[in-house]
């Protein structure tokens, strides 16, 4: 039996930290594109320029790469929208945070639809531990969307009976839905009808509207 070393467990060097994430990125691509099953150690060996042994130097399998690959997207989406929900303090704003969701898709051609989501779909029924850290992944990513809402509560856009759990919660299964259809019709219409309902269903909280 092949025995591996075990993965360093010391604080990373400089040079350290950056061979880790130029195997992790490289991970992501390939699982991106061919799904985890569809992605070899290997392969990602390769994309990335590394030794089998460095990639066993910082993870034990594929399954610790695999939740390495899923905090990076996490970090990577969830934190892109961060920043622009952090910011919302109108209408116009939200709306805007929709315009990029969907400059973004058109810019993949369409192709992939979320990480996150063909992630869940591939790994949630038979992972545990996959499935635990994007299901933080998704709850960080309505905490976003939660806490953007409740800025604009706090700065008078919408009125303090709106709910942004349950309304965050409604946009990001719209967000999810209408990039799954995305993918498979190769077309933003569904992505952009299901943003829109749910903007419109919030500006129906807007002050002074009759609700």
């Amino acid at each position: 039996m092949v025995t591996r070393p075990e993965p360093d467990t010391q604080p990373l060097t400089a040079k350290g930290q950056a061979t880790r994430e130029r195997i992790v990125h490289a991970a992501a691509e390939l699982m991106f594109r061919h799904g985890v099953a569809g992605t070899s150690t290997p392969a990602i060996r390769d994309a990335a320029g590394v030794s089998s042994s460095q990639i066993y130097h910082y993870f034990a399998d594929k399954e610790a790469l695999t939740r390495a690959v899923i905090e990076y997207e996490t970090r990577r989406i969830v934190g892109a929208h961060e920043q622009l929900l952090l910011r919302l303090d109108s209408l116009a704003a939200l709306r805007a945070w929709r315009d990029v969701v969907v400059r973004t898709v058109r810019g993949t051609h369409y192709a992939g639809g979320c990480p996150l989501g063909s992630l869940s779909s591939e790994l949630a029924e038979h992972d545990p531990d996959a499935r635990e850290a994007l299901a933080a992944g998704f709850t960080r990513w309505s905490g976003a969307i939660r806490d953007g809402l409740r800025h604009m509560i706090e700065h008078d856009v919408l009125r303090a009976d709106a709910d942004a759990d349950k309304l965050s919660l409604a946009m990001l299964a719209a967000l999810q839905g209408g990039l799954l259809l995305t993918q498979a019709q190769r077309d933003c219409a569904a992505l952009e009808a299901a943003l829109d309902t749910m903007i419109e269903r919030i500006e129906q909280y807007a002050v002074g509207s009759a609700g």
